[in-house]
């Protein structure tokens, strides 16, 4: 493909788990990608990079905290300038505690505003900085990761939850307020093996908490980033009627939640 006919992807939270699958599934199906990741992460940063590059990709990697409006305006005027256009946004930045539902004293208010600084803020402030340059595109989408925790209550924590709630509403807001010229829709997926808890338990309580979700699961199963990934993609790519859906992903983990 002409690399002036590339179409560029922007992930956030790109150096690991989701948002690490997702450049790399872009860069497969021929997309270049701009990379954000928070600076912590620079060295798995790097060698996703490094993948997307030998899938044929150019590849643009920036350090970004979602939490700073300033930020992420600066990267989204540099992707622009660098790339000449944007056709996706992925918001896959993201952040969690796991506080069992019922200690109501394991968690204060700044535990929810942290978590929905980087879970709902950080999404909003990203496409408000991508918007001009995904509706000049003319096939602007923004895909936002979620979680079935917002859908259902549940998952890591309260603090988690509700801040996945609001991203979900904050997707249907998006999608009336852009529309026509972006589409927004979120993924919300159950547990996924190599995602957000995996960086955030220790071993021993990551599998036990991954051998409880395969189990309450109808196909005792959870999923990989890869599957994420390649849904974000079909949606960015594949799907121009759809917008202000929130698309369950949770391996039939909520027909057990009554």
């Amino acid at each position: 493909m002409d690399t002036a006919t590339r179409p560029v992807c922007l992930i956030t939270g790109a150096a690991t788990g989701i948002g690490a699958a997702c450049a790399r599934e872009f860069a497969r199906q021929g997309w270049d990608v701009a990379l954000a990741y928070f600076e912590p992460t620079v060295t798995e940063a790097q060698a996703v990079a490094r993948d997307c590059a030998a899938l044929g990709a150019r590849v643009l990697a920036l350090a970004l905290d979602v939490r700073d409006d300033a930020q992420c305006r600066a990267v989204a005027a540099q992707v622009q300038a660098h790339f000449g256009g944007l056709q996706a946004l992925v918001n896959s930045a993201g952040s969690t505690r796991f506080v069992p539902h019922a200690e109501l004293e394991g968690l204060d208010g700044l535990d929810f505003q942290r978590l929905n600084e980087v879970n709902l803020v950080g999404p909003w402030q990203m496409t408000r900085a991508c918007r001009s340059a995904l509706a000049t595109s003319g096939q602007g989408a923004v895909v936002n990761i979620s979680s079935v925790g917002g859908v259902l209550g549940r998952g890591s924590s309260l603090a988690y939850a509700a801040s996945k709630g609001a991203l979900n509403t904050l997707t249907l807001g998006l999608a009336r307020a852009l529309a026509p010229a972006i589409r927004v829709n979120a993924i919300a997926p159950g547990f996924v093996a190599d995602g957000l808890p995996s960086r955030v338990l220790g071993e021993a309580e990551h599998a036990e908490v991954l051998a409880r979700q395969r189990q309450a699961s109808v196909l005792q199963r959870v999923s990989q980033p890869d599957e994420v990934a390649a849904l974000a993609w079909f949606v960015a790519a594949r799907s121009p009627g759809m917008t202000g859906s929130v698309l369950l992903m949770d391996n039939g983990l909520h027909l057990n939640a009554g």
